[in-house]
């Protein structure tokens, strides 16, 4: 147990706070009470940057949400992108926050609250991809993630993986070193002179967001130009491959038990995307079932705070409650 100095707080109010924060958006729903469901309205804010402590954003935004209520939450459960080893820590967040007495704050990574929104507490295997991509897969002792390493070291068939095809594919194109496509068109059109893209590029301060954007432009010619075919193709292999073996990491002995996947992004909002990836998944990993998620990650934000103590995803949650004689913290 950690113990740290607390002084006199605010006094506690009731309900919990569900936050879902990722890279184009922190959404955060307060709820009246404490089981998910009764939710009011939902507050949007700027997305986390995770190239800065991801720590120090999510307190703000917590503290925007609580200012809002006009009194703290009993309970704040949180998924988000980017958190680091060190920011995996439930009380460095309290103590940003001030917690009062016995405000207890949950912290997971978003593809946690993801599974939780998709399955509840249930086995099965959850691929969230948008600007970047995590899959998450949970048996009955055993938790698999794989991928969602950001976009230089990983993230395989994401929008921003896509976005990166694109442009490299147009600028072969351009050199004569691969065949013609339709996508220089929009390329084109952010960049007149593609000789003068990388340059503009590269000192984007929203470069992420605007590689992952030329996703879009994959899918809308995929079924007109080979390139952006090929692209899709291989971003739909990337992704059912993810899911194929973090499945086989949790899978018991019992080889033909039934498998639920969900999907969950923007990416599997692309036609031939998620038409690919039915196939290769079904090639790859026969006992997978493709299944609607029952709800968001923010609806999962809400579900952490009653997972049950034995879940085996209870060892990718950092949890906190501050102590009710005022003066010590306790770090659970």
């Amino acid at each position: 147990m950690n113990h740290h100095l607390r002084e006199t707080q605010p006094e506690l109010g009731n309900g919990l706070l569900a936050v879902d924060a990722g890279q184009t958006g922190i959404k955060l729903r307060p709820h009246t009470g404490a089981e998910p469901g009764t939710g009011s309205r939902e507050i949007l804010l700027p997305g986390v940057q995770t190239h800065k402590e991801i720590l120090p954003q999510l307190a703000a935004a917590i503290s925007h949400a609580q200012r809002e209520a006009g009194t703290p939450f009993a309970t704040i459960a949180i998924g988000s992108t980017g958190l680091t080893r060190e920011e995996y820590d439930a009380a460095k967040l309290s103590a940003m926050l001030e917690a009062p007495r016995g405000q207890r704050v949950l912290l997971a990574h978003d593809s946690v609250t993801s599974y939780l929104g998709a399955f509840a507490d249930g086995p099965g295997a959850v691929v969230a991809a948008g600007t970047g991509v995590v899959t998450l897969a949970v048996g009955e002792k055993s938790v698999a993630r794989v991928d969602g390493w950001g976009n230089i070291m990983g993230d395989a068939g994401s929008a921003y993986w896509i976005g990166q095809q694109v442009l490299n594919c147009v600028m072969r194109a351009h050199d004569g070193r691969g065949p013609a496509t339709a996508l220089a068109e929009p390329v084109r059109e952010q960049w007149p002179d593609l000789e003068e893209a990388y340059i503009s590029l590269q000192s984007s301060a929203a470069r992420v967001a605007l590689v992952a954007s030329f996703a879009r432009s994959a899918s809308e010619l995929a079924a007109t130009d080979q390139v952006a075919a090929g692209i899709c193709q291989r971003a739909a292999g990337e992704l059912a491959h993810s899911v194929a073996t973090a499945l086989d990491r949790v899978r018991g002995k019992d080889t033909g038990t039934v498998q639920p996947v969900a999907c969950l992004g923007g990416v599997f909002g692309s036609e031939p995307i998620m038409s690919e990836f039915s196939v290769r998944l079904a090639q790859l990993a026969p006992s997978a079932v493709l299944r609607p998620a029952a709800g968001s990650g923010l609806d999962g934000a809400a579900h952490l705070a009653s997972l049950a103590a034995q879940h085996p995803l209870q060892s990718m949650v950092s949890q906190t409650v501050t102590a009710t004689d005022e003066s010590v913290q306790i770090q659970c």
